[in-house]
């Protein structure tokens, strides 16, 4: 057991979009990444996900509404629910997924990350 400095594993990595490894949580992945611009509509069928902004503010698009996600807050989005990340400016931010999640969710394109980096 190691503690982890979360600005330490933030300056290995300059990727947006592009979750990093930190740690396991029972069947779940402690994720971090760095988010500017729009990613893509998508919907995770079977998992739920967290998102907690460390540095920065995040929109998470909704078809229905905005909610805006500013430092020390989080959000879960249950499974099932679409929506779309956007970053106007870089965005730093901690993600609990389970294993089985896929950053792009139901679609697979130049953005998916099948072999996810541990640093």
């Amino acid at each position: 057991m190691e503690k982890i400095n979360i600005s330490e594993k933030l300056s290995l990595f300059n990727e947006y979009w592009s979750p990093t490894i930190i740690g396991e949580v029972n069947d779940s992945y402690i994720k971090l990444a760095k988010f500017k611009g729009e990613f893509i509509w998508h919907t995770h069928e079977n998992e739920d996900e967290m998102f907690y902004v460390l540095k920065g503010v995040l929109t998470i698009k909704f078809r229905e509404k905005e909610v805006q996600i500013k430092e020390n807050e989080c959000i879960v989005i249950p499974r099932g629910i679409e929506h779309m990340p956007v970053a106007e400016e870089e965005v730093h931010v901690m993600l609990v997924e389970s294993k089985t999640t896929l950053n792009t969710g139901n679609v697979v394109n130049e953005r998916t990350v099948e072999n996810l980096k541990k640093i």
